[in-house]
């Protein structure tokens, strides 16, 4: 027993040495640590684009395309190939009379704050066209802020190939701030011969009476059907591109490149319906009522009174939320009155005495007015009066009951003398 256990020991001994001498033929080799390029050129990586260089330096562009047998939401984008030549016209009020959709340059930036001033850079800018191959996306975008003057040379030369700037809130912040970021790279703004058409105006316009918001996202929602998922706010933008430019890691301004670039999409979708309304509002599909009201309005001010009437009565029709709708027979009676046409805006003016509203005791008084002035009728308007100070009293209608009762007293007298 003795003997085997000697025997088992000393194999265990060579099998324990060979092992000891096949690591120490081995050194041990110290990891090397490569060096990989500057984290910020790999955006390359990250979307398809190119660095571009110009005679201030370079940046970055990348450039995409939506095919016109596309959907945004439910918008077809073959419908761009079908837009008149005069479509912007009426929404511009004259100023783009007439304009071809491939010469409009759909615009909007990503900035490093959202107030403004001349600390706040447009790190990326977004162009849109119209082309034949469908809706073709450029994007401007600084690596480093020190790619400012490249890219706002780079992007004046696009812009030449254009007449009619389109944005969505870009008369208050997108031009006011380029226009500074040019001049404070000592370059001339190229806005100055392009016609500027802001979609916010008309937007608000048509559809502030239906949605709570006129977002471009939430019309993105609401009209294009179209909801984003994992989109980044807005309002972290700022934040995460300055944490780019911090780690260097260029994957964190992927959603930023792509929050733009369906803003632009959706600008140019809308920038195709918006319009249409103003230029023919007669035949717009206009499904809501209170997109009609907020049109008819529009055109009253621009004196086309037949047409906000029709539109008005179009849209009471439809069907409209109580408080609306009074507010909508009380402008369509003051337009019957401007118009001269009297007995149709005292059928509306006796309509809005009828009920509680807020429009009720100014109905009333412009029955009195109409009864004691255009009729002479002086005890039926003070029959309106003694209603009016019933439920609300006041001084001015209490000088009105005087006076009528001194009128009606003045007639009685003039009868027993006759």
């Amino acid at each position: 027993m003795a003997g085997d256990l000697q025997e088992q020991l000393a194999i265990l001994r060579r099998r324990i040495a060979k092992i000891d001498s096949r690591f120490a033929q081995k050194e041990i080799v110290p990891a090397v640590r490569t060096e990989t390029r500057p984290a910020r050129y790999f955006i390359e990586e990250w979307c398809s684009g190119s660095e571009v260089q110009t005679p201030f330096g370079a940046h970055f562009e990348t450039e995409k395309l939506y095919e016109s047998h596309r959907r945004h939401g439910s918008f077809d984008l073959s419908v761009f190939h079908d837009l008149p030549e005069d479509l912007l016209d009426a929404m511009s009020e004259g100023s783009i009379a007439r304009s071809h959709c491939s010469k409009w340059a759909f615009l909007d930036t990503e900035t490093t704050g959202l107030a403004g001033g001349s600390g706040t850079y447009a790190f990326l800018i977004g162009v849109g066209r119209i082309t034949p191959d469908g809706f073709r996306l450029r994007q401007f975008f600084m690596r480093d802020l020190g790619e400012e003057a490249s890219l706002l040379h780079a992007l004046s030369n696009h812009l030449a190939e254009f007449d009619t700037l389109v944005t969505y809130n870009g008369k208050a912040y997108d031009q006011p701030l380029l226009e500074t970021r040019f001049r404070m790279a000592r370059a001339r703004p190229p806005f100055a011969r392009m016609e500027h058409l802001d979609l916010l105006f008309g937007a608000r316009r048509l559809w502030k009476l239906r949605f709570d918001s006129c977002r471009l996202v939430e019309l993105e929602n609401q009209i294009l059907g179209m909801e984003r998922e994992g989109d980044l706010p807005g309002a972290m933008i700022p934040y995460v591109y300055f944490e780019y430019l911090r780690t260097r890691e260029a994957f964190r301004v992927a959603p930023i490149l792509h929050h733009n670039a369906t803003d632009i999409l959706t600008l140019a979708c809308l920038t195709a319906i918006v319009p249409w309304a103003f230029r023919s509002p007669e035949t717009a599909p206009l499904a809501h009522g209170a997109e009609m009201v907020g049109l008819a309005r529009w055109l009253r001010r621009g004196e086309r009174h037949e047409s906000a009437l029709a539109l008005f009565r179009r849209a009471i029709q439809k069907g409209l939320p109580d408080e609306l709708m009074f507010r909508t027979m009380w402008d369509m009676a003051l337009l019957e009155k401007k118009l001269g046409r009297e007995a149709a805006a005292l059928a509306l003016f006796l309509e809005l005495t009828g009920c509680r509203n807020n429009h009720r005791l100014t109905a009333l008084e412009e029955v009195a007015k109409f009864y004691e002035h255009r009729e002479r009728n002086y005890a039926m308007a003070l029959e309106i009066t003694l209603i009016a100070i019933a439920l609300e009293d006041s001084d001015e209608w209490r000088r009105r009951q005087v006076r009528l009762e001194r009128r009606l007293e003045g007639k009685r007298s003039r009868r027993m003398l006759l």
